[in-house]
């Protein structure tokens, strides 16, 4: 790869770090300016309705995560060209992101957008970090392909509890342990995107897969 392209992917790293940041400090900070929302009662996507400063905050959030994260998805599709499932998985968590951004885009008062908008969310991230997960094991990338597949794992499982017990009436808390996964696994790999770069810088251009 040419420096050019090592730049470009420490970008794209940058941004898998950055949009769960941005997403995630929106979503707080939309929840403490309505004491009304309750974690049991309430799904998040009740705060995009809010009228004032509350929907502002976390629409826009959703927007501006969904599109770093579509920029991270587009470094991870280049990482991992070479296998096509590595290929498809990276583009699934780009649509992933769209669907994030559609969310914001698209209110909960906004029917049915708003639905298959949150559906499609939640479903295709664990598909996209199966099938990233299994082209890190196919690069020899042991360690990065299973911390890939718990994170789709644990994504899963939480709704799959969630449809079998209803340990909650409403769904704020499974979507919240479903996006924290989301969110440490992109600034894991956010993180390692960009060290990849880095390392690279220092002895010299090489092809680099994750």
């Amino acid at each position: 790869m040419s420096p050019r392209s090592f730049l470009s992917l420490r970008v794209f790293g940058s941004c898998g770090i950055a949009a769960p940041i941005v997403a995630l400090t929106c979503i707080f900070l939309a929840i403490a300016s309505h004491p009304q929302f309750s974690w049991t009662d309430n799904a998040l996507s009740d705060l995009g309705v809010v009228e004032g400063i509350t929907s502002t905050l976390f629409n826009s959030g959703l927007v501006a995560g969904g599109i770093l994260t579509a920029m991270f998805g587009i470094g991870l599709f280049v990482l991992l060209k070479q296998k096509t499932v590595g290929k498809l998985g990276s583009i699934f968590l780009v649509l992933d992101a769209a669907s994030l951004t559609a969310i914001g885009i698209f209110p909960e008062n906004v029917k049915p957008m708003h639905f298959y908008a949150s559906v499609t969310f939640f479903a295709l991230f664990p598909i996209a970090t199966f099938l990233i997960a299994v082209s890190f094991f196919l690069n020899g990338k042991v360690r990065r392909g299973t911390f890939t597949l718990l994170a789709a794992v644990f994504a899963a499982a939480v709704w799959a509890v969630q449809f079998s017990i209803h340990y909650v009436p409403q769904v704020a808390i499974p979507e919240t342990l479903s996006s924290l996964s989301a969110s440490v696994w992109s600034m894991f790999l956010g993180f390692k995107m960009f060290r990849e770069r880095s390392i690279t810088s220092q002895h010299g251009t090489r092809s680099v897969t994750m």
